[in-house]
């Protein structure tokens, strides 16, 4: 095979070269190679993108020139074509020459031929209206003689030919698997295997040909079909049994050696040969003992020989041990596998500790058992600086999570999901906690405050379902009618709590789930009088960081307290302000309102208490209002319109021509929604903040889906406090703090002096105990844990001691004042009380935050509230260092990077609130714009920006 890719690099450049020409009009025109190559090295010295944008759309102009003239012979239009080729793949549109490299492909000799197909098969996807003008041209290069042709066809058959097509070329290309030239029947076996991904009835009848592939005597040609193979077999395993020999044979002849050279890779014989055989016999022998012992010998085999130090070898390994666990169990392989494990998860090398914690969480499904010879090793992977093995740590322990250790995982899983950023990470973890907790939470209160965690942590990105499933289990309940309300009651009383805090942000999806409790379960307060909840929901409803959708469940709340409270004021101007709101949603509930409170008999019956889940009798053909519709359409009302047929309506009036001035381009980023600042212009004068912007969500609520699943037995141990450094997380009130610092093994300070070694493996052993029980018949250690109290201790006579405490700023503020008082006892008895007052700014909190531009393009896109403004500077300002210098000493920011007359610069409030700003300077004008997480930050700071501005 090294032979084959040496001989191909070697042909490569002749593609490409132009033979020049002793006469005729090509003599006079350059070479390709030397277009091409001045293409590439102008784009290259260029230094924006504004620049590249206009050299390739004047390289694509003169292509569209040259591909369109009449004179245009196919050597020159197989030079044009390599060139559209780079500036697609740049991202740049030559859909122009699209329909003529199609022709290309059909008229050309071979060297063009070969062009024209390579630029369609880059050019035009399965679903191309023009990929009907190739079928002839694929029919006809299949029929031909010539090899070179056969294969062009073969290879653009299998990666873009679509479904429509495939009866056209079907008959051709089965006959081509018994073609004598292996090359062939490969490309062949290829083809039918797009053929069975993308349309699998097509391919049925042909399966006894792919047996025959299978036992092909070209080794190519039989690692081909076992991509099918793999494929039927995940499908149906039952009806390939019959094959279990022959995979085993194949697989003997590898790992003995019996293949060509040309098939090692690093002395190891044909590696992935090996990996896909390996995975084949997993699914075969899979709960069947009679297929599992025919493949005992061959997976032996296979782990005595992998013993290279080589990262191939590592893989094999791997695919072994995950065969040997998948296969009917056989106690000697089981425990040379376990000792592979061990291999791996003892390994200082992070790759093959990943390695071995990926198997071990997979074994840990047959034999929990394992995991405890390597627990140490396991809580030494907890604090690993890579997060990669943090996180395939966690994996491993939500797969042996059970009613006693259940507390102590999720807090592990809390921790790491403080840190993490990743949406992705996030996502996948909120869902693996919210599973955990509906199915061992120990008890009421610990399952509430996690599930707080998580919508606080999970935010807006987290799964629809996980709010959708937690309001269903409260709405429909248990068994035990008295459990039921104590549940629904402290959830209640935990959302009420959680509104007294003042300048908290909570996501959306948090509050609507707030105000759906609150409005369904508030009666079960007995000190609390509905009108205290509306109170908290109209003062929570006219925030301005709370969007559309949760305004409207808010409003639905308090519909639904209305008829429970005897009067309220609070109703009347909550329907006085949004009857004339300019959202019709939120405009037709406070109409709903308006007319059931002017009737409050008729809103309590229809409103009744508890009678979420009770069905209800609903008209969806709106029946009803058919006389209305007949009236007003005889009146000569229009119609009523689709939902997509407004929307198609809409597209086809909207302007064709954009107006919008442009400014730097970075479309391919890759980013969606909301624009990087590094890819837009500011020119408006417009200052605003959108903090809405980012906050509404398509996907509502849904009370569907839950599976009724809760653990009444649980691990109970006392409570702990957590110390030390606190992790990033957006602030949340006490009772979520007190919820997150639940079971963590702590050990006081004391003044003995023991070694700080045995401390830690101490600590470790704790741990352990606490992760682990459950999981072995002795595993029964109780986890023992030691309350910290925090107090300011009392300085003794005649002695010195130094404190140090931290201010943090929890709203942002321009300036304020922080005092306070140190009282003492002189000898007399009478008691001394010294006061301090210190004034502090904004600018005292600020930090430079040390960020990428590709982390700055992130967090841009992430942060909902931002603020616009244009200012006006001096001569002396006008100059970007000038401008720069100021920016970055006076507010004391951070200079992520600098484009042309823009500028990228980012800080952070202390401790985790960062900011970040986006300028360009045009002329006289200093145009800001600036976004943070937090909604009162941006305001702030261009506040101060402004003062430092004028004060230069």
């Amino acid at each position: 095979m090294s032979d084959i890719v040496e001989k191909t690099l070697t042909a490569l450049p002749g593609l490409f070269l132009q033979n020049q020409s002793t006469g005729g009009p090509g003599a006079a025109k350059a070479s390709f190679s030397s277009r091409l190559g001045g293409l590439v090295r102008g784009i290259t010295a260029l230094t924006s993108k504004h620049e590249e944008e206009k050299l390739i759309q004047q390289e694509l102009n003169n292509l569209k020139a040259t591909v369109s003239a009449p004179t245009t012979t196919l050597k020159m239009m197989k030079e044009c074509m390599v060139r559209l080729i780079y500036c697609e793949m740049l991202g740049y549109d030559a859909s122009f020459g699209y329909i003529h490299a199609i022709k290309l492909a059909q008229q050309g000799n071979l060297l063009e031929k070969r062009v024209g197909y390579l630029a369609v098969s880059l050019f035009l996807h399965e679903n191309h209206e023009l990929l009907l003008l190739l079928v002839n041209t694929v029919v006809k290069d299949l029929q031909s003689t010539n090899l070179v042709e056969v294969c062009m066809a073969l290879t653009i058959v299998s990666q873009i030919f679509p479904r429509e097509m495939i009866p056209a070329v079907l008959p051709l290309i089965e006959d081509k698997l018994q073609h004598s030239k292996e090359i062939i029947r490969r490309k062949a076996v290829l083809a039918l295997y797009k053929f069975h991904l993308i349309a699998p009835n097509q391919v049925q009848h042909i399966h006894i040909k792919f047996r025959k592939a299978l036992c092909d005597r070209d080794v190519g040609v039989m690692a081909a079909s076992l991509h099918i193979y793999l494929k039927m077999i995940k499908e149906n395993s039952s009806a390939y049994k019959d094959l279990t020999g022959s995979f085993v044979t194949i697989l003997k002849q590898v790992v003995g050696g019996k293949l060509p050279v040309d098939f090692n890779y690093h002395s190891v014989p044909a590696p992935w040969l090996q990996i896909q055989l390996l995975r084949i016999l997993g699914l075969l022998g899979k709960g069947d003992q009679r297929t599992s012992e025919l493949m005992y010998d061959v997976l032996d085999e296979s782990l005595r020989r992998a013993e290279l130090n080589h990262n191939v070898t590592y893989a094999i390994l791997f695919e072994c041990v995950h065969t040997v666990y998948s296969v009917y169990p056989k106690s000697e392989l089981l425990e040379k596998a376990a000792k592979c494990i061990g291999k791996f998860v003892l390994s200082p090398k992070i790759n093959l500790k990943y390695l071995g914690l990926k198997a071990l969480t997979y074994v840990i499904q047959q034999d929990p058992t394992l995991a405890l010879q390597h627990q140490m090793t396991i809580i030494e992977c907890l604090d690993h600086p890579d997060p990669i093995i943090k996180r395939e740590t966690l994996e491993l322990l939500y797969r042996i999570t059970n009613a006693q250790n259940i507390t102590v995982i999720v807090q592990k899983m809390l921790e790491y999901l403080h840190q993490s950023k990743e949406e992705y990470i996030i996502v996948n973890l909120v869902g693996k906690i919210a599973e955990l907790a509906e199915k061992y939470a120990p008890d009421n209160a610990w399952f509430i405050q996690t599930m707080n965690a998580v919508f606080s942590v999970g935010g807006d990105v987290m799964h629809p379902d996980i709010p959708n499933n937690f309001l269903r289990l409260l709405a429909e309940g248990f068994d035990d009618e008295t459990e039921n309300q104590q549940l629904r009651l402290y959830a209640v009383q935990s959302y009420l709590t959680l509104l007294d805090v003042e300048n908290v942000f909570y996501p959306q999806r948090f509050l609507q789930v707030m105000s759906w409790v609150l409005g369904e379960y508030a009666y079960l307060l007995g000190k609390e009088t509905p009108e205290e909840v509306i109170t908290k929901l109209y003062r929570l409803l006219m925030s301005d960081s709370i969007s559309s959708e949760t305004k409207a469940w808010l409003i639905a709340a308090v519909t639904k307290l209305t008829p429970q409270a005897h009067s309220s004021n609070i109703v009347e101007r909550l329907i006085q302000e949004f009857t004339t709101s300019l959202d019709t949603c939120l405009r037709q509930h406070a109409f709903e309102l308006k007319h059931l409170n002017e009737n409050v008999e008729f809103m309590k019956s229809l409103l009744p208490v508890d009678k979420s889940c009770e069905d209800m009798v609903v008209d969806s053909s709106l029946s009803f209002l058919d006389g209305f519709v007949a009236e007003e359409l005889s009146q000569g009302a229009a119609p009523y319109k689709p939902h997509h047929q407004r929307q198609e309506e809409k597209l086809s009036q909207e302007k064709v021509l954009n107006f919008e001035p442009y400014g730097l381009s970075f479309s391919s980023s890759g980013f969606t929604g909301r624009q990087s600042p590094a890819g837009i212009s500011l020119g408006s004068d417009v200052s605003g903040n959108s903090t809405e912007t980012g906050l509404k969500e398509t996907n509502s609520l849904k009370l569907e889906g839950i599976k009724k699943l809760w653990g009444k037995e649980g691990y109970l141990p006392k409570k702990g406090s957590k110390t030390g450094d606190e992790t990033e997380a957006p602030p949340v009130p006490q009772e979520t703090m007190i919820m997150e610092n639940v079971d963590q093994t702590m050990t006081k300070k004391d003044q003995s002096q023991v070694p700080t070694q045995s401390k830690e493996e101490k600590e470790k052993q704790l741990l352990a105990s606490s992760l682990f029980v459950g999981l072995g018949s002795e595993s029964t250690v109780n986890l023992i844990t030691e309350q910290l109290e925090c107090c300011l201790p009392v300085i003794e006579a005649e002695s010195t001691q130094n404190f140090q405490y931290s201010v943090q700023m929890e709203k942002p503020f321009t300036e304020g004042n922080l005092s306070g008082f140190i009282s003492y006892q002189m000898m007399d008895t009478h008691s001394v009380q010294l006061e301090f007052s210190v004034n502090l700014s904004l600018l005292d909190f600020i930090r430079p935050l040390k960020i990428s531009t590709e982390d700055f393009g992130k967090l841009w896109l992430s942060f909902a509230n931002d603020v616009k403004q244009n200012l006006k500077m001096s001569e002396s300002q006008a100059a970007l260092p000038s401008t720069l210098k100021t920016l970055q000493q006076e507010l004391r920011l951070h200079v992520v990077d600098i484009i042309g007359n823009e500028g990228l610069l980012a800080c952070q409030l202390l401790p985790t609130i960062p900011c970040l700003l986006h300028f360009r300077v045009h002329g006289d004008i200093l145009a800001l714009w600036f976004r943070s997480s937090c909604s009162t930050l941006p305001d702030y700071l261009l506040y101060q920006c402004q003062k430092v501005m004028e004060g230069s």
